[in-house]
């Protein structure tokens, strides 16, 4: 049975109002811990998203 790796990416509102977008895809563990490190930086409406592979959000 084949293995499905499941990419996530982040967006957010940074502290000047702007709609940010991760350029890299994380695993969920990953993403988790980085949506934890964006929101202690003042960072707003953040975001975890399941993508695929070579996939990334807009803002």
């Amino acid at each position: 049975m084949p293995t499905t790796m499941q990419n996530y990416a982040l967006t957010w509102t940074d502290s000047t109002g702007k709609g940010r977008a991760s350029t890299v895809a994380y695993d969920k563990p990953s993403a988790e811990h980085r949506k934890a490190e964006l929101e202690a930086g003042g960072a707003a409406d953040v975001k975890v998203i399941p993508i695929r592979p070579g996939e990334l959000p807009q803002p």
